[in-house]
């Protein structure tokens, strides 16, 4: 568990720019289970690959004309309850922070895992959201 202090602004890079921080196991439950429409999840993390290629790129994905409606993150070594409960939306890909999961109409629809944002730069993480918007927002 790492402490708050430290993870606190690596959250706010996200609730900064309109995600709502899920934190317990109901809440993610709510969020997850009761949106129509498109819903994008972040698994966040504390690895370089979340703080290089993964936050930032996510960010810059959501100035394009299209994007999802709703926005939410569960921060993986910090809450717990939340991201043990947001992985089981995310079946069936194994656990794996950081990663992005586009969800529509309640089902999951797009994931990014780990291996596929590790090395890569937040733009080219942007650029394939965006086409996956394109095609599902």
């Amino acid at each position: 568990m790492y402490p708050k202090e430290m993870v606190m602004p690596m959250t706010r890079e996200l609730t900064n720019e309109g995600f709502v921080e899920l934190k317990s196991s109901e809440d993610t439950e709510k969020a997850l289970q009761n949106n129509s429409g498109t819903m994008l999840l972040m698994v966040n993390s504390v690895c370089g690959c979340a703080a290089g290629s993964a936050r930032p790129g996510v960010i810059e994905s959501l100035h394009g004309e299209k994007k999802p409606d709703h926005l939410f993150t569960v921060f993986a070594g910090v809450d717990q309850e939340a991201t043990s409960k947001a992985r089981e939306f995310l079946l069936p890909y194994p656990p794996s922070s950081p990663a992005i999961a586009l969800f529509k109409d309640n089902e999951l629809v797009h994931m990014v895992e780990r291996h596929q944002i590790e090395g890569r730069p937040a733009t080219i993480i942007a650029k394939h959201l965006e086409q996956v918007y394109e095609h599902y927002c």
